[in-house]
């Protein structure tokens, strides 16, 4: 690790101006990112007494080689340029909120000609709509189940749809009033549309103008006596004031606020977000994240609410979590109150305040809200046991034990998979400071090994690798910045070199990817083999392996990273032979070239989707007719007995 005081700018050279300044590593990766009210006093503290620094401070310090700087006009400046260089450079010792369990969100598929409902979790799609996310899965479901009795919109899967089209009846939702049918036609696409409208409305938390029309409605029906269309409405009447008291009604001046609260303590911090839109509570969220420095409880609020809303989008139908509401609740000033609350206002184009509530029924809300951010930090550091401490100490362990120069602070992972031979695959997975950085993961396609030859393998995949990392070296030599690109600043693929490579294997792999390394002429870095039997790590030319403890968090840390790089090599593994098998498959097929049999693989994805296709379905992909669709079809049905397609008719026969 570098001296702080080898590049530490010279006494005088840093202005006293606002800015943003990032500190870089030896190889030119910016490792962090920082803005200052006063830019020489904050970048003189890092160059104090290490004692006095925080620890994962004294990491970052040491582990820098440079400091920069680029000077603003105001906080506003220095605070829309800090998140831009996070989000540019993604700074490993930057404080990095994740969520401290998972969340269910209410989706609506709003780009389809019959838009579903329906609740989920994790990664959200394009072209649908989300709202939530909700503390309780079986709460929100609830709620859409006796919303349905009132809008019945679609909510079964894309299968079951397909197949009540088909046969011409409806599902048992049809049947029992939870859904309009549009499978059947009972509706068309225009009113669908505005049950939809409806869900999405209430959903949003306009409940008082849904409330009124259903009244309305209900009152005219009555009056014209029709008296069993009025019954109906007063039964809907009744679910939608049900669902609607689902959500306790905490501000009763219908505020639309976000109500944010945070319990810290030396090494970590939990923030907890309420989000009350029309005075209801419609969903909560929280986060935990490493103290990354002795940045105070107002910075942290500051870095949060930054990155909460920077990417947020004001109107109706968006993700509760991510729209910008006209009041934000905060237990405490952030650091740039004044700029954050200019820069929250241009982003919604009105104006949004920042609010510490003394008193009243806001007071008690955030005071709920502080309750639950302290009672999930203490939950978390039960389920983590200061898992930050455990890394370190994991990877002191492993550079001890291997007698390494430096703490292997980048490790990187491969492992070979394949099936009896076939389809031969290569992962590199790479773990920084003890965690995942998926970003960096690669794959490799194994081309110049065939069969069951894990070494041969290991050999190619290690030697491409390290050739890539050469070739970056080399194409940037004289440039000053070897593991970016000069002209987008982003790092370079293989450029980094790692601190340590673990192969999945012992002996023979450990030596082929330590030959490799050698032909190469990189003698620089270490690489070891952690061996499934008995967990062993094995070292190039040793006769004997390295027996860890089992209870050592260096041997921890090597399986985990092991386990993820199998787990990686698998997936791609099963990918390739899934397409392979779709190649296969439609080889024989009559007029089908290879260009249209890639549109087709492309356009379904997998052989379990193109199954699931009817033959229409295939007749719609680009360059495909009906011809060639039946031929397909029948292809795929003479390879799973049970169905047969008939070429004259194009129906589905069972065998």
């Amino acid at each position: 690790m570098a001296d702080p005081a080898s590049y530490r700018p010279a006494p005088g050279s840093i202005p006293t101006n606002p800015g943003v300044y990032r500190f870089s590593d030896p190889h030119g990766v910016v490792i962090y990112v920082g803005k200052a009210k006063n830019l020489r006093q904050r970048l003189n503290s890092y160059f104090a007494d290490p004692a006095s620094l925080h620890f994962r401070t004294q990491t970052m310090v040491r582990t820098a080689a440079k400091v920069e700087w680029t000077v603003v006009q105001n906080e506003l400046e220095s605070l829309q340029l800090e998140y831009t260089w996070i989000k540019q450079y993604d700074p490993r010792f930057n404080i990095k909120y994740r969520d401290d369990k998972s969340y269910p969100w209410v989706a609506i598929t709003w780009s389809e000609e019959f838009p579903r409902v329906f609740v989920g979790r994790g990664a959200k799609r394009k072209g649908n709509r989300y709202f939530g996310p909700y503390a309780q899965a079986w709460a929100i479901r609830d709620t859409i189940d006796s919303l349905l009795r009132v809008f019945p919109m679609r909510s079964c899967s894309a299968g079951v749809f397909r197949n009540a089209k088909a046969s011409g009846r409806p599902c048992l939702l049809g049947y029992i009033g939870k859904c309009s049918a549009p499978c059947v036609g009972r509706i068309d696409a225009e009113a669908h549309r505005e049950l939809v409208t409806d869900v999405c409305d209430f959903l949003a938390g306009h409940t008082n103008a849904l409330t009124r029309r259903l009244q309305a409605q209900m009152q005219r029906a009555s009056d014209e006596l029709q008296f069993e269309k009025a019954a109906v409405l007063r039964d809907q009447l009744g679910a939608l004031r049900s669902a609607t008291e689902r959500n306790a009604i905490v501000l009763p001046d219908g505020t639309d606020a976000d109500v944010v609260a945070l319990a810290s303590d030396e090494l970590e911090v939990a923030v907890q977000v309420f989000h009350v839109r029309a005075g209801r509570v419609r969903g909560e969220r929280g986060w935990v994240a490493d103290r990354a420095d002795d940045s105070s409880l107002a910075e942290l609020l500051d870095t949060f609410l930054l990155g909460l809303y920077s990417d947020a989008e004001a109107g109706d139908g968006t993700e509760v979590s991510r729209a910008i509401p006209r009041e934000i609740l905060v237990p405490l000033e952030p650091a740039s109150a004044d700029a954050l609350g200019a820069l929250l206002s241009d982003v919604r184009g009105a104006h949004v305040r920042l609010h510490i509530p003394q008193r009243g029924p806001k007071r008690v809300l955030l005071d709920t809200v502080a309750k639950n951010a302290s009672e999930a930090l203490a939950l978390h550091k039960t389920r983590r046991a200061s898992d930050l401490s455990t890394r370190n100490r994991a990877i002191e362990e492993i550079q001890e034990a291997l007698e390494l120069p430096a703490p292997p602070l980048r490790i990187e992972c491969y492992d070979i998979s394949h099936l009896q031979g076939s389809e031969v695959v290569g992962s590199m997975v790479v773990f920084e400071d003890g965690l995942p950085r998926k970003s960096e993961y690669r794959r490799f396609i194994i081309k110049t090994v065939a069969g069951s030859n894990d070494v041969g393998a290991i050999d190619e995949v290690i030697t491409r690798r390290f050739r890539r990392y050469l070739e970056d070296q080399q194409s940037l030599e004289g440039e000053g910045a070897v593991l970016v690109d000069p002209t987008t600043g982003a790092a370079r693929k293989f450029a980094y070199a790692p601190g340590l490579v673990v192969v999945d294997g012992g002996a023979p792999q450990v030596a082929a990817a330590h030959a490799a390394m050698d032909a190469l002429g990189v003698s620089d870095v270490p690489v070891v083999g952690l061996a499934k039997r008995l967990e062993e790590v094995w070292l190039p030319d040793e006769e004997f392996p390295l027996i860890l403890p089992r209870t050592s968090e260096g041997l921890y840390l090597l399986q985990r990273a092991r386990d993820e790089a199998h787990r990686f090599a698998i997936t791609h593994h099963r990918g390739r032979r899934s397409k392979s098998m779709v190649e296969s498959l439609l080889d024989d097929v009559p007029g089908l070239g290879e260009l249209r049999r890639k549109a087709v693989i492309k356009h379904f994805g997998s052989l379990k989707k193109l199954r699931a296709a009817r033959w229409e379905e295939i007749a719609d992909v680009p360059g495909i007719g009906p011809k060639t669709a039946l031929a397909i079809k029948a292809a795929l049905d003479a390879s799973a007995p049970g169905e047969a397609v008939n070429m004259a008719t194009g129906e589905i026969e069972s065998g």
